[in-house]
């Protein structure tokens, strides 16, 4: 039933990609509570949100514009357009810059149980012994 589901879907919303995110948002919609707009006949909420979509029971432009809010990041920032604003986004971008550096960089590697400081890393002269078992244990 959803291979035919789908087929009547694409007549709506020709692009697949475009009606796989409108499905996804309504499905993720009924899982929230919204009401169902078609019988739910003992299928998922994937598939109603699909039978939905091509029986024209829910409206695609309300649906377009929930996934594309739903899908946006923002700052919630007073005053937009002021020196304020600007610098609480300058801010904002300047602690994702430093974030990302940190976990890239890193002060020390680490390697299984054993840390690696920065200079044995560049040296070579990582001391591995410590995790190899003497033959007399095994």
């Amino acid at each position: 039933m959803a291979r035919i589901t789908v087929e009547d879907c694409v007549l709506k919303v020709p692009n697949r990609f475009e009606l796989v995110m409108l499905a996804a948002q309504r499905a993720r919609d009924i899982s929230a509570g919204a009401s169902l707009n078609v019988d739910r006949d003992n299928d998922k909420n994937p598939v109603v949100a699909l039978r939905e979509i091509a029986e024209s029971a829910v409206e695609l432009d309300h649906l377009r514009y929930e996934l594309i809010h739903g899908l946006r990041r923002h700052l919630d920032m007073e005053g937009s357009g002021d020196d304020e604003g600007e610098s609480a986004l300058t801010l904002e971008i300047s602690r994702q810059q430093d974030d990302v550096n940190q976990a890239m960089s890193g002060s020390s590697g680490v390697y299984g149980e054993h840390d690696v400081t920065d200079e044995e890393e560049e040296t070579g002269e990582a001391d591995f012994a410590a995790d190899v078992p003497d033959d007399s244990e095994v």
